[in-house]
């Protein structure tokens, strides 16, 4: 069987060493001999002054930098406590993949691969890149299909990917026991890279384009400057930077709190086995392709002729260095690892030799154990950072070595050209905020490290650390009626349940338990009058004397008139959409902006940072955690909340996107007249402690309308109807206003030089080639959730962004982004769903007509009759 052999070190890291340390404690596995010395002006040299100073030297810190510096930036400084690759760069697996569920992170993949592909030849420097390429196992039916989901996703991608059947795998990897598995998805240009000679080749190259790589030069202080640089002390010396960039780590944590932020950081144990030589892989002609076996949750690739072997251990068993999280790193930490635990990796290795036999008669010549930083979701922090001026980080990468090079990219074109070069909020460092908890982050990157090869849903939800303070005033009331969904820290309703239906937690890639209830609540807000709880939208006041101004330089659409609300966007100077916010005009010169739960922080970030770059004399406050929001929807909510108030809801009076101050059941509301459902609606904000007595007074007077809840499922289904578009999905980073069919909202006519203005201007000139359409299509047990490839005579020609059943056709019903001339009403096209195309038709938008509409032209009817 696969045992310990002799304890020593082989291929991966470089270099031979014994071990060192007492049991119980961290051991280094390799000394100094042999390290790559930084020319001597390197380490000699020091600046007063710096563009720009990143904090790390591991693989992604040293991107940056090569990036920065062959971008043109002068004055890059990296600063770097010990030497380069001192935390979990030298250890890791190197393991590099096209793959990942991430629309745009494959984006970040790929240019990764890309880099590490001609860097040697830039540089000179040797990188040990393998691409035999990579086969993810599908050894159950479900895995099957979420191959199938998988590849709906990789179609209108740059990256290859295909799904093989068990002969191919055999033939690719003949040292398989076949008997469980039933088909692999494939991709080609993956592999592995050896982390060190990686680094070392980026180091050379960012030396070679003028940046200054300073290491030993822990950094001791940071000290913001009222102009927005930054003062940097070391043992050297002090440097001023105008940005700095924390791509600390492990030590992340540790250089956060010397600005007083808490990054949401723990460091977990990993490990992996590397086996002695192996005759059967000795024999083979060529390099084996990287497996994953997802059911046994580990990957496995050739090391020399023998075999590397990494589990990913339940959430039960994985190690968590708890101590690190309430003491610090200890000093001195750098090319240190844990003792090995075989025990706790066992029912991996027993797994792994049932897929590969040949394991069972293998040594292990080695165990490494080291540290690597989680954050709760897994997913690395990528960005500025809100409430502090230009501090950028670049941490918590669970899997750095993929992710460095297209990271350095990415972050250089953002500093360089003020704008991300693509969306990718899900990397956001400020998508969490003060509810996360040490306690939360713990428990959260302890499911996501148990979860790393778990079959990945649409719409999932993962429960650990839930919930979490920020829930809204309802939730004791709801949470036994409904099933819960996880946004920015809050719990809101999905879908509700009625006496017995089933209320478990069922994921599925096709129609599931809540496909009947969502029904239901649909015709609940179409038929009758339903109440939604909007709590988790993010909120702020804006006021002071410059606060029209301002406002008129972030968005493209006009400032409303006091009393009244519009839809507004945010754009980026290439004239992309950076946010969509609701704009109510309270008072003279004071605003209420409202926006998505998931871009509280994201849009709060932007609007002060033009607000401190433009000098404007403005009060910006964030209000989300002390309003609650009521959404009450469908033709009877008039008449119940008029029961409420004393305030005239009439049409006449009290029209669609006005706002007003009132009381509702003697609880003062500020009332907009708007809903996402298209139904007459009003969004009621309140003090979060109101939200029980606000609920309990609707529901109340809403008995004799037969008023009900419904949840953000039906709310999807509805504003798919009346071809309202979702910030994330229809318009983002990615995309334009114009393209996205959002003119109405934009007013290039206005007088304020908006920002984008201009280049919108010169995209309008130029014509559009993609346009966003609705389709309607004929499924089976399957509907479109976005992101699924668009076919159109045996090639894929687009996206969808969104998709949900639409109740009142009962067809599936999805928005797609196709070329211009594939755009006009009646256009037939494909989309691709769980491995098959199913035909689809571009309609007339709206499917149903929003409530207003139908009012005005239900009005205009009978003027024209007089």
């Amino acid at each position: 069987m696969l045992r310990p052999g002799a304890q020593r070190l082989r291929g991966l890291l470089l270099r031979s060493c014994p071990r060192r340390g007492s049991p119980g404690r961290p051991h280094s596995v390799c000394g100094q001999e042999g390290e790559e010395k930084p020319p001597s002006s390197a380490e000699t040299q020091w600046k007063d002054r710096a563009e720009t100073v990143i904090i790390g030297g591991g693989c992604v810190g040293v991107s940056l930098a090569y990036h920065l510096a062959k971008a043109g930036m002068k004055d890059v400084v990296l600063l770097e406590k010990s030497e380069l690759t001192a935390g979990s760069t030298w250890h890791a697996a190197g393991l590099t993949t096209y793959f990942h569920p991430g629309i745009n992170l494959k984006k970040i993949h790929y240019d990764s691969i890309k880099l590490y592909e001609k860097l040697e030849e830039e540089t000179g420097q040797v990188v040990g890149f393998h691409q035999p390429g990579s086969i993810r196992l599908a050894t159950t039916p479900v895995r099957v299909d979420e191959f199938k989901y998988q590849m709906t996703r990789t179609g209108w991608h740059a990256t290859e990917q295909y799904i093989i059947e068990p002969e191919k795998i055999q033939e690719m990897f003949p040292l398989l026991n076949m008997n469980k598995v039933l088909a692999g998805l494939y991709n080609p240009g993956d592999g592995h890279i050896d982390p060190y000679s990686l680094t070392m080749a980026l180091a050379a190259g960012a030396r070679k384009y003028g940046a200054l790589l300073k290491y030993p030069a822990p950094v001791t202080s940071l000290k913001a400057r009222s102009d927005g640089t930054w003062d940097v002390e070391t043992p050297q010396g002090s440097m001023r930077a105008n940005r700095i960039v924390n791509a600390a780590g492990f030590w992340a944590r540790e250089v956060g709190k010397m600005i007083g932020l808490e990054h949401p950081l723990i460091p977990v144990q990993h490990q992996y086995v590397v086996t002695s030589t192996i005759p059967e892989v000795k024999a083979l002609k060529r390099e084996l392709p990287v497996l994953r076996d997802l059911e046994g949750s580990y990957y496995l690739r050739q090391e020399r002729d023998g075999l590397l072997f990494g589990p990913y251990e339940s959430q039960e068993k994985m190690k968590v260095q708890d101590s690190w999280v309430t003491n610090g790193v200890p000093p001195g930490f750098g090319k240190e690892l844990f003792e090995s635990d075989l025990d706790r990796i066992m029912e991996h290795i027993e797994a792994a030799m049932e897929m590969v036999p040949v394991l069972k008669k293998a040594d292990i010549i080695n165990v490494v154990n080291g540290p690597i930083t989680y954050s709760p979701d897994i997913l690395p922090m990528v960005g500025p950072h809100q409430g502090v001026r230009n501090y950028w980080v670049a941490i918590g990468f669970g899997y750095g070595i993929i992710h460095a090079g297209g990271v350095g990219k990415y972050l250089s074109d953002w500093i360089l050209h003020g704008e991300p070069p693509f969306d990718l909020i899900e990397l956001d460092p400020n998508r969490y905020g003060k509810w996360t908890t040490t306690q939360y982050t713990e428990a959260k990157a302890r499911e996501s490290y148990g979860f790393n090869n778990i079959v990945g849903y649409p719409k999932e939800e993962r429960f650990a650390g839930r919930p979490t303070q920020r829930v809204s005033g309802l939730y004791q009331r709801l949470e036994s009626k409904c099933s819960m969904g996880f946004h920015a820290g809050w719990e809101q309703p999905h879908w509700f349940y009625k006496l017995g239906q089933d209320t478990q937690y069922r994921p599925s890639f096709r129609r599931t338990n809540w496909f009947e209830p969502v029904g239901s609540e649909y015709k609940q807000v179409m038929q009758r009058v339903g109440v939604t709880d909007l709590s988790p939208f993010g909120k702020f006041n804006i006021k002071g004397q410059d606060s029209i101004r301002l406002l008129d330089h972030l968005f493209a659409n006009v400032i409303p008139k006091v009393g009244f609300t519009n839809i507004s966007h945010m754009l980026t100077p290439k004239g992309r959409v950076y946010a969509e916010l609701t704009v109510s005009h309270q008072s003279p010169g004071e605003f209420l902006l409202i926006t998505g739960s998931g871009s509280e922080l994201h849009d709060l970030r932007w609007i002060e940072e033009e607000a401190v770059k433009g000098g404007y004399d403005v009060e910006i406050k964030n209000i989300t955690d002390e309003l609650g929001v009521l959404g009450v929807a469908g033709p009877q909510a008039r008449k119940v909340l008029q029961k409420l108030t004393s305030e005239d809801l009439s049409d006449d009076v009290f029209k669609f996107l006005q706002t007003k101050s009132l009381k509702v059941s003697n609880i003062p509301v500020t009332a907009i007249r708007i809903s996402y459902t298209g139904e007459l609606g009003w969004e009621l904000y309140h003090r979060r402690e109101d939200s029980v007595a606000l609920y309990d007074a609707i529901m109340n007077a809403g008995q004799e309308e037969e008023i009900d809840n419904f949840g953000t499922y039906a709310m999807n289904a509805l504003r798919l109807e009346k071809a309202f578009r979702a910030w994330g999905s229809e318009m983002n980073c990615d995309t334009n206003p114009l393209e996205a069919g959002l003119e109405y909202f934009v007013k290039l006519n206005k007088p304020a030089d908006f920002v984008g203005k201009q280049a919108l201007k010169q995209i309008k000139a130029k014509g559009l080639k993609r346009r966003l359409v609705c389709l309607t299509l004929a499924t089976d047990d399957v509907d479109p959730e976005g992101n699924e490839s668009i076919w159109y005579n045996g090639k894929v020609v687009g996206n969808t962004t969104s998709g949900s059943y639409s109740y009142s056709i009962q067809k599936s019903l999805a928005f797609a982004y196709v070329p211009v001339e594939l755009s006009e009403v009646g256009q037939q096209v494909e989309v691709e769903l769980l491995g098959k195309n199913y035909p689809a038709v571009v309609i007339q938008q709206p499917l149903v007509l929003t409530e207003p509409t139908r009012n005005r032209l239900q009005k205009k009817g009978v003027k024209d009759k007089t």
